[in-house]
């Protein structure tokens, strides 16, 4: 019978390969994790990239989905994402959202009418789940129309708009949003502390599993590190970090 010597003699030579196999390992373990970026209404992919060099060197695979949010109404989109989602994910037994603004209620109308069955967490980022205040005010002007189009005319705060219909979000999530404005037309439409587009008392609904304010503006926040590091965090823990101290 070898001895523990003679045994860790024998298993030297191998060491660097158990350590890589190890890492392997790890990090296919990571991948079976799946985080899926929503870009906002008028933007990118492009928009969520910070985000999504952040979440890969986390170890996720990361999805940044790209859709066509001008031109179509929240539920033709909610479909389209959705299949998207169901595709890109299709053999990952877990798949979280992180979205910016108009996403995050296309993931609410999603989950209302064709859920994700494998679907994690879900961070919003400055989402209007309570509808916008801006578009009361000018959603009729035929600038906005054209720059915005069918969904942006479905974000009002107003009556039975199409945001005070949706159903309550039922899924773990977490909502971040800004309390910083670089538009100070659209804050002065905004009642109370707002982002230049939502208002933080817009952000929060009803199901929503954390929510903080973080000092940043609504076409920036996805791109800041102190909500990037919150993101990652929810994302693993089901938790902000603020609610640990």
């Amino acid at each position: 019978m070898k001895t523990r010597r003679q045994l860790f003699k024998f298993t030297k030579p191998l060491r660097p390969l158990l350590i890589i196999m190890s890492l392997l390992h790890s990090n296919l373990s990571a991948q079976e994790e799946h985080v899926v970026l929503l870009h906002g209404l008028a933007r990118t992919p492009h928009s969520m990239k910070t985000m999504e060099a952040a979440l890969t060197a986390e170890g996720y695979a990361v999805h940044n989905l790209d859709y066509d949010s001008r031109h179509h109404t929240i539920e033709v989109l909610a479909k389209t994402v959705g299949q998207q989602i169901r595709e890109s994910t299709a053999s990952a037994p877990r798949v979280h959202i992180v979205s910016h603004s108009l996403g995050g209620i296309l993931v609410r109308q999603i989950q209302a009418t064709a859920p994700i069955p494998n679907l994690g967490r879900v961070v919003m980022l400055s989402p209007p789940n309570k509808g916008s205040e801006v578009v009361n005010k000018i959603g009729h002007w035929w600038l906005f129309k054209k720059i915005n189009g069918p969904a942006g005319q479905q974000l009002g705060a107003e009556g039975e708009s199409f945001i005070n219909q949706l159903a309550d979000i039922d899924f773990e999530c977490a909502v971040l949003t800004g309390d910083r404005s670089i538009n100070w037309i659209n804050s002065m439409m905004i009642p109370g502390k707002d982002d230049g587009k939502v208002s933080t008392e817009s952000a929060q609904t009803e199901g929503v599993t954390a929510f903080k304010v973080i000092h940043v503006s609504h076409p920036y926040i996805m791109k800041k590190k102190a909500v990037i590091d919150e993101v990652i965090h929810f994302l693993e823990n089901g938790t902000l970090q603020a609610e640990e101290k």
